[in-house]
């Protein structure tokens, strides 16, 4: 229309009465100037005031007002706190006009009039009224026009717009009369449906909550809990897209770690600034904040466009232990209500429970981790008191035994032991020193942690799990730079084998003695055949050059392929 843009308590009685007596002289007032309209007047009034759900109870005021006044458009205008428009129900202008409208008004012009001065207002021709802007593009014409406001107990709710008297008149007195009698029934009926809406909502809170410490208390997954209370937050307050973003380490930018909804896979992973955002002036306030059109926000400053088709959001910090983790981000669809300061009060308290679950799954990794550390001492400190000086026990009795034997043979047999024994111990003492180096200065991870790690990562692509098997001073003989080389070599082999070899089995060994390292992967596939993959492997046989090694492709007589990387290393 003429917009430039388109609980309960003891008072509850008393003020029923007094509404109903001012019911009761607004009918009285209608049947004195206009007997006729007195029954269809009633037939709205109960009409409307059988709803409890508020988005119908506010579209049955509008049809029933249009039926009234015989008007060919109407509408209602919802007043938040800060007397913008929070909602707009017309009828009237079909989906197709509204979208070429663009988005709804926002309380400008002559709609903002009846919002500053809220008293019936009717006009002939609302163009030619000095607080009239115009109207958008596309926007019907309207000359008549008859506007009232809807009172909720003391307070203005919104406003009836009603414009185009049918058969081209005004409206007159008695159209004002029927509808300001309407306006008090459609009041009450409003904040009967707010009650409801309100306990509603409230018990949908509970069992979310509910939920959500049932989930942490039984220890389910952080990621899983997380999904959780972003979809019921955007179930109870019907938004289209639910966003939870989380600092990044260096804390200058926030990522969008889950997303759900419409578009949620174009969300996910979306890396927003923490200054000159909308999650990050939310993180900084420290309190819930509330955006018109989430798009076009005046505190966007930074980045490339984003939130492309969404409109009204709510962006609340996530804060436990009086630190902040995140923000939770609700977005409806830019053609959706705004959101309002009511209905998303209890945001605050609903997204501590996502940092509290993201608290208790970070001690409870910890927890987890310290108790692996542990482990690994204990069975590091077995093998050290245990394993090894039994070994050294039985070296020394069997070197102690070779001048008891004269037979060469059993001499020579003895002392193979005894060299067996000895390399076992140093197996032993490399395995000893992988599971201790966690301390500082020594905290990489050792070579045979990664290479299990590449072989895990690469079960994905293969569809199987490779067999793996590693042999030697692994982790102590092995420089720095040639085991970052060995961890490239075995990803990119591994990669090969995932993209050309149609393979259904693999096999990895990683072996080090005398001081050679040598790295063999194994497939069943259909051998070496296009260029790409030989191209890749000329990057490996370079690796194994600038080693001092080698490299070899080797076809079995049984099929597949067999890659074995060597290069020379330098026991410590």
């Amino acid at each position: 229309m003429a917009d430039d843009t388109g609980g309960y308590g003891d008072g509850v009685p008393e003020r029923q009465d007094v509404l109903s007596e001012e019911l009761r002289a607004q009918l009285g007032a209608v049947q004195y100037g206009n007997p006729e309209s007195v029954q269809s007047l009633l037939q709205a009034v109960l009409s409307v005031g059988r709803g409890l759900d508020l988005p119908q109870v506010l579209r049955g005021i509008v049809e029933a007002a249009v039926v009234l006044v015989d008007a060919e458009y109407g509408a209602l205008g919802v007043v938040e706190e800060d007397t913008r428009l929070s909602q707009f129900v017309t009828v009237g202008v079909d989906e197709d006009r509204a979208a070429a409208i663009g988005h709804l008004p926002r309380g400008h012009g002559i709609l903002g009039e009846l919002i500053r001065h809220p008293e019936p207002l009717r006009l002939s021709d609302l163009t030619s009224h000095p607080a009239s802007y115009g109207f958008p593009p596309n926007h019907p014409a309207m000359h008549s026009f008859l506007g009232v406001p809807i009172r909720v107990g003391d307070d203005v709710f919104g406003t009836l717009y009603l414009t185009e008297k049918r058969g081209g008149g005004d409206f007159d007195e008695d159209d004002e009369t029927v509808l300001s009698t309407l306006a008090v029934a459609a009041g009450v009926a409003i904040e009967n449906a707010r009650l409801y809406e309100t306990a509603r909502d409230r018990q949908s809170w509970l069992r979310a909550n509910a939920e959500i410490v049932a989930e942490l208390l039984s220890g389910a997954d952080e990621t899983q809990v997380l999904r959780l209370i972003v979809d019921r937050a955007r179930h109870i307050l019907s938004a289209d897209l639910g966003v939870l973003a989380l600092p990044d380490k260096d804390g200058s930018s926030l990522r969008v770690a889950l997303a759900t909804g419409v578009d949620a896979d174009a969300h996910s992973g979306l890396l927003l600034p923490r200054e000159g955002s909308f999650v990050g002036a939310a993180l900084h306030a420290g309190k819930p904040l509330i955006s018109a059109d989430v798009e076009h926000d005046p505190r966007i400053t930074a980045g490339p466009p984003r939130w492309g088709g969404l409109g009204p959001a709510v962006a609340v910090p996530m804060v436990a232990s009086e630190e902040v983790r995140g923000v939770l981000l609700l977005a409806r669809l830019r053609s959706g209500a705004l959101f309002t300061r009511a209905e998303t009060a209890p945001l605050l308290t609903f997204a501590a429970q996502a940092a509290l679950a993201m608290e208790l799954a970070g001690r409870r990794r910890a927890s987890e981790q310290m108790a692996v550390l542990e482990d690994r001492d204990r069975i590091a400190q077995d093998l050290h008191d245990l394993a090894i000086q039994r070994l050294f026990a039985t070296g020394m009795t069997l070197q102690s035994v070779v001048r008891f034997v004269d037979h060469p043979g059993a001499q020579e047999r003895l002392l193979r032991a005894v060299d067996d024994l000895d390399e076992t111990i140093k197996i032993i003492r490399s395995t000893i020193f992988g599971l201790r180096v966690r301390e500082a200065g020594r905290s990489k991870r050792g070579l045979r942690s990664r290479a299990t790690d590449t072989v895990q990562q690469a079960v994905r692509s293969l569809g199987f799990t490779p067999s793996l098997r590693m042999e030697g001073l692994i982790d102590t003989d092995v420089p720095p730079e040639a085991a970052e080389h060995v961890v490239a070599v075995l990803a990119e082999a591994l990669s090969n084998v995932a993209r050309h070899a149609h393979a259904a089995s693999a096999s990895v060994s990683l072996v080090v003695r005398g001081g050679t390292l040598t790295l063999s992967v194994s497939d069943n596939g259909v051998g070496i055949g296009t260029a790409d993959r030989r191209s890749g492997l000329a990057n490996l046989s370079k690796r194994a050059h600038g080693l001092g090694g080698s490299m070899t492709v080797e076809a079995p007589d049984d099929g597949g392929t067999r890659l074995v990387w060597t290069v020379p290393v330098v026991p410590r």
